[in-house]
């Protein structure tokens, strides 16, 4: 179990299998309350319960977009104020220690993955639209894009969005159609930009054609929806789905860059690509073949494939010329 994991019973029975007694954890519970032990309630403990740490901070911002979301489901047109008083102090925030953004991941869970999503965009969006040399007022609006995004999931079936098996070709129709309805739900909003509607309406349009729910080559979306789209696919793919493992920002990136390439914006990608090399010098990876490794150098032509210290050998890899190993999972 790697820092930053979230805890559930089925980890919790695995703990106890292996006769774990003791673990440390973090003060703030998944919803953003602090833990505080019956037996440890002292003033350290009531101090723990005003911090206001980026990890609580977000999850409450989580939680604050969920009540907003159900407030959708149920008939209540989109206040952008308060999309806005979620987004502005995160992402303030998050940008006094940015590396605090690619760890964002490790907090999403299979039963919140939607209102996990919908922050981690936003975020993701507004550090992309920074390195982009976008002015403030741009971050904010593209971040507010990125939260967003997927509100025209609020008119999707409950059912779909809530089942926990591969879903059937009417059912992907089904959800193919929340850009369309996002769009609706945002189109009288004066406080949004234009371009913000635009990245609700063509975050999953993709550059060569094979997007939706227009999917016409050569059509160029926004610069606002270029932006959220890799946001939006990188957060899904490094994150535990019901029906599909989550995936390292490496392996992430790699499957952006091959499997998907002239799908995205490159401009977008690699301002992402940069902010994941900065912060990953010196982390400790799990690498495919199951050994631990440091990262010790990430060069600008191959930031999925850096140069690595196996910890089990001190072997140095340069893992551009290993191609069959690949990092599986960044440990801390």
């Amino acid at each position: 179990m790697t820092k930053k994991t979230v805890l559930n019973n089925d980890l919790l029975e695995v703990l106890h299998a292996f006769l774990v007694i003791e673990v440390s954890v973090e003060k703030t519970l998944i919803d953003g309350r602090t833990f505080i032990p019956a037996e440890v309630i002292d003033e350290e403990a009531e101090a723990a319960a005003t911090e206001t740490a980026f990890n609580t901070q977000y999850l409450n911002a989580v939680q604050s977009y969920k009540k907003l979301f159900k407030s959708w489901q149920a008939g209540s047109p989109v206040d952008t104020t308060k999309v806005r008083e979620i987004v502005l102090p995160l992402l303030n925030k998050a940008f006094e220690n940015p590396a605090d953004i690619f760890q964002l991941h490790h907090y999403s869970t299979k039963e919140e993955y939607f209102f996990h999503h919908a922050v981690s965009v936003a975020l993701l969006s507004g550090f992309i639209a920074k390195k982009l040399n976008y002015g403030t007022g741009d971050i904010l609006q593209v971040a507010m894009g990125g939260c967003l995004c997927d509100c025209g999931m609020s008119k999707v079936s409950p059912k779909i969005l809530e089942k926990k098996t591969v879903l059937t070709f009417s059912e992907f129709e089904e959800i193919k159609k929340h850009p369309i309805h996002g769009l609706k739900m945002l189109q009288n909003s004066s406080f949004l930009k234009e371009g913000v509607k635009f990245a609700v309406f063509q975050h999953h349009e993709r550059l060569d054609g094979s997007g939706y729910p227009s999917g016409r080559k050569g059509q160029q979306p926004h610069p606002f929806a270029n932006i959220v789209a890799i946001a939006d696919v990188y957060h899904a793919l490094t994150s535990e789905r019901i029906y599909r493992k989550k995936h390292s920002p490496f392996k992430v990136l790699e499957m952006i860059l091959h499997d998907d390439f002239g799908k995205f914006d490159i401009a977008a990608l690699k301002a992402l690509m940069s902010g994941i090399a900065s912060f990953s010098i010196g982390s400790r990876v799990r690498l495919s073949n199951g050994f631990t490794a440091e990262i010790l150098f990430i060069e600008t032509n191959s930031p999925t494939r850096p140069l690595v210290k196996v910890m089990e050998t001190n072997e140095i890899l340069h893992l551009e010329k290993k191609r069959e190993l690949y990092i599986d999972e960044i440990i801390a």
